[in-house]
């Protein structure tokens, strides 16, 4: 199994099950301890709904893996879009991992590519995220329809777009 897959799942699994966050393991790759990214951590179910995704954009930790540990806790417990998973789904769920670029301030929509470039969307306060590569998102206007949605954002409010890419573990 991918090691960063593999460490949001036992994140998750030893959260579920205890309560308690598990310790950064020893024998990741290098970068997973010395470098430091925004990450995302996506859970579906079998058969692919979604069952929890919580990210950060920018790092907020010391490194990947204390990130992909913050990230899967909060996937599973805190989405608000979902009740915390309990210990009789772990055995059928599936959880990625997206580490993102550094964004980057674009001027216009012709920048993106919504199988390359995820979205970030902001109107004042307000600001949605949306992954690149989604089933079903194929077109720029949809995955900004999309991300803006998710912030409240109306489709009369001026926007300010960014782009990141990202490298996806499965």
């Amino acid at each position: 199994m991918d090691p960063y897959v593999s460490l949001a799942k036992t994140s998750v699994e030893s959260y579920v099950k205890t309560g308690k966050v598990c310790d950064i393991p020893e024998g990741l790759p290098s970068e997973m301890y010395d470098k430091r990214a925004g990450v995302f951590v996506s859970i579906h179910k079998t058969g692919g709904a979604l069952r929890g995704c919580i990210g950060t954009i920018y790092p907020v930790t010391s490194c990947i893996a204390e990130e992909i540990i913050d990230n899967a806790v909060s996937a599973s417990t805190r989405d608000p879009r979902f009740d915390p998973i309990i210990p009789s789904e772990l055995d059928s769920l599936v959880i990625n991992v997206d580490v993102l670029t550094e964004p980057e301030e674009i001027s216009s929509p012709d920048m993106l590519d919504p199988k390359r470039y995820g979205v970030i969307v902001t109107s004042g306060f307000k600001r949605g995220l949306l992954l690149p590569d989604l089933p079903g998102v194929d077109t720029v206007q949809k995955q900004i329809i999309i991300a803006s949605s998710k912030a409240g954002i109306t489709s009369d409010e001026k926007v300010s777009l960014m782009r990141f890419e990202v490298i996806r573990h499965t």
